[in-house]
């Protein structure tokens, strides 16, 4: 209830426009009141062959109920998808506006397929909570009080009778079919998201599974969950049914007591059969407005697990917020890490435990060290996607928790091992790092960094992940990413890791020709040049064990010396 209360008030922004919408909406299934009961009314007083004059009112009826009737129902469809639609947008920019701040240090725990059913799907689903939900009860109860008036003008007991049958569709049908239909909803939306990571498993993993024969069994699972789901979809679709039919029977129950309760005064003349007529008419035509009740009841379900998903992360407290007052970035940009730890979320081993080292600014710190040493943790600590355990980092003397993070990281260019290229041209990758920058800066980058194949290709499509390039233009283009960023503050994270030893070697050039005057620091495992870097910082297991230049550690024949003769086979 608490989940159903929030995604209520998510629409508060929007309830003129859905009043309106359920106004109109009572207004057409008047009107539909109204010309079953004017055609009665025609049909049974022509058949006692009057003038055609006495006719002119239900004739006029006929027409006004009709026009209207079409035009009302257009009315309520265009601004009941209007209301929708705007609340789907609010709920998109909602949503968007509450995950950012969590990325990417919150939303690590989360697969990507489902993360994608969330923003999608699960908002998508929303779009039913005020017109199956909200509108449908509303409707129904204006036209339930309506229906009292007109009946209970000639009987008090039949308004009773017809308000008891009203109830029992309004009220007792649907909790009676959402009783048998509970978890239905779930169980589908639980079945989507499981196929939907199958999906992508299978679409972005098709050469492993390929290799060890594993296709036909994630098939299979996919098969498995559609039938599953097929089922599920099955027996919603017969709870429907057995909606539309209990609600037909508490139509016909409303007759038979109308029938019951007026034909006494049928007899006597207090009511006359035409009259009569017209008032059965009017009461079937009003259970109209119960048929979608049932899908209001189920679908309430659906909201409610698409609103406990959604909510499941936004409710999630941010691991970094934004300083109410940040102060600006600073001109100096050298380094100063202070007995800097950190332990990932689920682990045991600290990641960092005591880091700490200057990188002075315009120089060139490598930080070195076998693989799960605590290296790239640094870099996510510089931009600020988690915050430190303890200790701090500073630049040029203030500590970036000051900051403002946005600011930091426009300030602060990043080339990582794994350069993420979206499904676009080759421009709109570049523009990423500078959204105004023109073709002729473009080109210029794309020089700089080796890419003058490149030149007459800003419109190519990059490919998925861009496959249409190869690693080392897709390793170039993030250099040329960082050339247009222009930062003061360059931080190279494997940046030639996976590449062969000429590409390393060209690219390796082209970094320092490009990092020239900035504060640079490399993260490495993969000793070459090291020479031309003017400090060292050794990691392992989370801690610092040597600092220095090249002939230093060299010389003092440690750990760093022990790395560099295995990897030159010395």
């Amino acid at each position: 209830m608490k989940t159903f209360l929030r995604l209520i008030g998510l629409t508060r922004p929007f309830a003129w426009w859905m009043a309106l919408a359920a106004i109109i909406g009572f207004a057409t299934i008047g009107s539909g009141i109204g010309l079953l009961m004017a055609s009665a009314w025609l049909i049974t007083t022509a058949a006692l062959i009057p003038q055609l004059s006495a006719l002119q009112a239900g004739i006029t009826g006929v027409r006004l109920f009709g026009l209207s009737r079409g035009a009302l129902r257009y009315a309520e469809r265009l601004i009941s998808h209007n209301t929708t639609f705007r609340i789907l947008t609010r709920l998109r920019i909602w949503f968007y506006d509450a995950v950012e701040p969590l990325a990417p240090a919150r939303l690590a725990a989360y697969k990507s397929a489902d993360l994608l059913k969330r923003i999608v799907d699960d908002i998508q689903s929303l779009e039913n909570i005020y017109a199956r939900v909200i509108s449908p009860p509303v409707t129904a109860a204006l036209v339930t009080l309506l229906i009292w008036f007109i009946v209970g003008h000639w009987s008090t007991a039949a308004a009773e009778g017809v308000l008891t049958c009203q109830l029992a569709a309004g009220i007792g049908v649907p909790l009676l079919t959402a009783r048998i239909a509970r978890g239905t909803a779930r169980s589908i939306n639980g079945l989507q998201a499981e196929q939907q990571l199958l999906a992508v498993d299978i679409v972005e993993g098709m050469g492993e599974l390929r290799v060890f024969g594993m296709v036909g069994n994630y098939t299979e699972r996919l098969h498995e969950a559609e039938s599953k789901k097929l089922a599920m979809q099955k027996k919603a679709s017969l709870i429907e049914g057995l909606h539309e039919s209990l609600t037909g029977i508490a139509m016909n129950g409303a007759v038979i007591w109308i029938l019951y309760s007026m034909l006494p005064l049928v007899r006597t003349g207090a009511v006359n059969t035409i009259t009569l007529a017209s008032v059965v008419f009017g009461v079937m035509a009003s259970f109209e407005a119960f048929l979608p009740l049932t899908g209001a009841v189920q679908n309430i379900e659906a909201d409610v697990r698409a609103g406990e998903r959604l909510f499941e992360i936004i409710d999630t407290k941010p691991e970094i917020s934004t300083p109410e007052h940040p102060e600006p970035f600073p001109e100096s940009t050298g380094i100063e890490i202070r007995n800097l730890a950190f332990t990932y979320p689920g682990s045991n081993r600290p990641a960092l435990d005591g880091v700490s080292f200057n990188v002075p600014q315009g120089s060139r710190t490598a930080i070195v060290g076998p693989s799960g040493a605590g290296k790239s943790t640094i870099t996510s600590l510089m931009v600020r996607f988690w915050n430190p355990a303890q200790g701090a980092i500073s630049i040029g003397g203030k500590n970036i928790d000051r900051l403002n993070p946005e600011e930091l990281r426009q300030n602060v260019a990043v080339v990582s091992q794994r350069t993420y290229l979206f499904g676009q041209s080759i421009r709109e990758n570049l523009l990423l790092a500078a959204p105004g920058a023109t073709d002729i800066q473009l080109r210029q980058a794309l020089t700089m960094a080796g890419l003058d194949s490149l030149q007459s290709r800003l419109d190519d499509w990059a490919g998925q992940h861009g496959m249409n390039l190869s690693g080392g233009e897709r390793q170039r283009l993030a250099i040329a990413r960082m050339i247009l960023q222009d930062a003061p503050v360059n931080l190279l994270d494997e940046a030639t890791a996976n590449l062969d030893a000429v590409t390393e070697e060209a690219l390796l050039d082209t970094l320092e020709r490009t990092s020239e005057g900035r504060t640079v620091m490399a993260i490495t495992h993969r000793l070459h040049h090291m020479e031309r870097y003017d400090d060292i910082v050794v990691l392992y297991e989370g801690k610092v064990i040597e600092q220095g230049n090249h002939e230093e550690l060299l010389a003092a024949n440690g750990f760093y010396a022990g790395m560099w003769k295995l990897q030159h086979k010395e």
